[in-house]
């Protein structure tokens, strides 16, 4: 028995590399691969593995760790911030699909029962699947990756329902009792789960951290996830739903970090059996003999749950892009249902032949689901644009049409997350005219209360960017966490407004080369500023000189912070003797080839009278020249240590920049 186990998870690791491996070459992602692994090796391919069972088991180890390190990310504070996208999307998402699905399944049947259990299975989507891709395309802060999170948040509550009423649509009849103490126990168990998030959870990981062992640590942790999602699956809830609470506990701890790094080798091995175990449930032989009939089940629930997608997300408030886009993503049948549909047929509410075509649709929908996401972003957005072009090229713009630019040369800031915020108020000191555009109409409302110059719309229509005035903007900054989107307004603004500045701000560097491509002219990864800012503070505590790390930082964003370039740097141990206190700074300065302090003596540059900074030494090669004369000439290689304040000191590099600029400017001149 352990040798045949063995064996079967040697051959789907063996078979999955290979597949994912070819797959990736042809850039297609690698959640396809593992599903098309298990069609192949599955009772229903080839036949290699037998034991699917076992691999079921270590699949849900997945999955619980998929929605634990997803739960960490989110927090309970952001989770609580989603209220519109759980309760409006995802309460308008299950009602809408439940009443169309069972409308259209009593019109074929007229089994009132069995059309609304039919519309329980077409309701759920793939938890796993989606949030997995909204994760590694970097979508999850996106309006339609909100959107979707929400809806399937409200999906995985729902569940708990739909098991509960199964005996009432069989005709074995249930007590309203029974569903009411369910429902109580498990509201029970959340709530004391949450509140451990606050008092017991903190105090538990800070006893465990204090004994510095990384293994007790890493057991503790696995312990919460799974024992959580233990708990919470016993009063009702799905396991799912269980593990990402237990994410929200250890959310809020200051471990969070740290046990998101530790799980990740976990969730990512596990991850892959339960993809494999999905496609292992297609039977590629009864799809080919009830071809026709499994077709038609796929149209059919892609374009009911692309439609109800679409108008829960415009229910709820969102864009008609978003709301497009989260239809799609949303539009394959759930593991969950498989339980629901398994329970459905146990109690008769369905038939075998019931049973296998939709088993057999709603794999396929989850093994198109990869493609269809990443293909998303085009097909809303040409959706959008066709339904502008009819309606004589005006997008929906209601906030918008209201602003008149009565000046040029303003900012237009697309996105009002923290980003966003910081930048307005810096630009509302500086006194720089600028306009906000922003998605979340809740926000627009807040803030225009505040007198905030900010406007609803969609970024990605050129009508609403025009009406911002786009064509007289001197400079147009992208502060959104969603991919797809940045390039479209990237490519719109410059295509309508060719002299425009475009900075882009991104999650990912893999963004850069794209965003660069289409016309930006500059791209702020943000994983690697952080990388930047340290590395600066650091050489800047080595008393490295500071033109030399402007000068670094500088090559580094204009190689599009593809490598950190080196440069060849004096010893500067003289630098630590005139460390001092009160408020007085020191900074080092590398004199270039050809700058025009270069052939300067201390007493002819005047630094002193022009910036209130002083030389106290120069370092040329091996030797410190202490508190040099008035006569002394400096030469280029020479690295001169300035001390005064910090306004100072800034001005002396403003001074030698100038310098620098206005002997090349000569230069061009002659």
């Amino acid at each position: 028995m352990e040798h045949e186990f063995l064996g079967s998870l040697v051959i789907i690791l063996g078979v999955s590399a290979v597949v994912v491996f070819l797959l990736h070459r042809l850039r297609i992602p690698s959640v396809a691969g593992f599903l098309i692994a298990g069609t192949i090796v599955g009772p229903g391919g080839i036949r290699l593995v037998s034991d699917v069972y076992a691999v079921e088991v270590l699949a849900e180890a997945g999955v619980i760790l998929l929605l634990f390190t997803i739960g960490i990310e989110f927090s309970i504070s952001r989770l609580l911030r989603m209220k519109k996208e759980v309760i409006a999307g995802g309460g308008a998402q299950v009602l809408l699909t439940i009443a169309v699905s069972a409308g259209i399944a009593f019109l074929a049947t007229g089994a009132p029962k069995k059309s609304v259990f039919f519309g329980f299975l077409v309701a759920l989507s793939s938890t796993a699947i989606v949030l997995k891709m909204l994760v590694d395309r970097g979508e999850t802060d996106s309006p339609q990756g909100r959107l979707m999170t929400g809806t399937l948040i409200f999906q995985d509550l729902c569940a708990v329902f739909f098991m509960l009423l199964i005996p009432a649509l069989s005709g074995v009849g249930i007590r309203t009792a029974d569903i009411a103490e369910q429902v109580a126990v498990a509201v029970f168990i959340i709530a004391v789960v949450l509140l451990s998030a606050r008092w017991i959870v903190p105090g538990l990981l800070h006893q465990v951290v204090h004994t510095r062992s990384r293994e007790l640590f890493i057991v503790t942790i696995i312990f919460l996830c799974f024992g959580i999602a233990l708990v919470t699956s016993l009063a009702g809830l799905s396991l799912a739903l269980g593990a990402f609470i237990a994410g929200l506990v250890i959310s809020d701890s200051e471990y969070s970090h740290q046990a998101t790094s530790d799980v990740l080798p976990f969730k990512d091995s596990f991850m892959g059996l339960f993809f494999v175990s999905v496609g292992m449930l297609m039977d590629v032989g009864y799809i080919a003999d009830h071809f026709l009939l499994v077709a038609a089940a796929v149209t059919l629930f892609y374009c009911l749950k692309i439609v109800t997608g679409t108008v829960s997300g415009l229910a709820a408030g969102f864009p008609l892009r978003a709301s497009v886009h989260s239809g799609l993503g949303l539009a394959q049948i759930g593991e969950f249902s498989f339980v629901l549909a398994v329970a459905g047929k146990s109690a008769g509410i369905v038939t075998e032949d019931f049973y296998q075509v939709f088993l057999s649709a709603s794999v396929l929908t989850m093994i198109a689901t990869p493609f269809v996401l990443g293909a998303a972003p085009a097909w809303s957005e040409r959706f959008v644009s066709g339904l502008r072009g009819r309606a004589g090229g005006r997008g929906r713009m209601p906030d918008a049409e209201r602003f008149r630019p009565g000046r040029r040369g303003h900012v237009i800031v697309v996105g009002f997350g923290l980003n966003g915020r910081n930048l307005s108020r810096v630009l509302r000191e500086a006194r720089i005219p600028y306009v906000v555009l922003e998605i979340n109409n809740d926000t627009v409302r807040e803030m225009k209360k505040k007198g905030e110059p900010i406007y609803y719309g969609d970024g990605t229509s050129r009508e609403v960017l025009l009406k911002l005035g786009l064509e007289k903007a001197k400079m147009l900054v992208i502060a959104i966490s969603d991919p797809a989107s940045s390039r479209r307004i990237v490519s719109i603004a410059r295509h309508e407004h060719p002299g425009i500045h475009i900075i882009v701000r991104t999650r990912y560097l893999s963004e850069v080369d794209d965003l660069m491509a289409l016309g930006a002219d500059e791209v702020i990864p943000q994983e690697f500023e952080t990388s930047v800012e340290i590395f600066s503070r650091v050489l800047r505590h080595y008393q490295i000189p500071g033109n030399v790390i402007e000068e670094y930082i500088e090559a580094v964003r204009m190689d599009g912070y593809r490598a950190l370039r080196t440069t060849d740097l004096p010893p500067l141990e003289f630098a630590e003797r005139f460390k001092l206190l009160g408020g007085v700074e020191t900074e080092t300065y590398l004199i270039r080839e050809g700058e025009k302090i270069d052939g300067k003596s201390v007493g002819g540059l005047r630094l002193r009278t022009k910036t209130g900074a002083s030389v106290v030494s120069v370092q040329r090669g091996d030797r410190i020249h202490y508190n040099p004369s008035p006569d002394f000439v400096m030469k280029a290689g020479d690295v001169i240590l300035l001390i005064g304040g910090k306004d100072d000191i800034h001005r002396a590099f403003e001074f030698f920049k100038s310098a620098r600029r206005l002997d090349r400017e000569r230069g061009e001149m002659t």
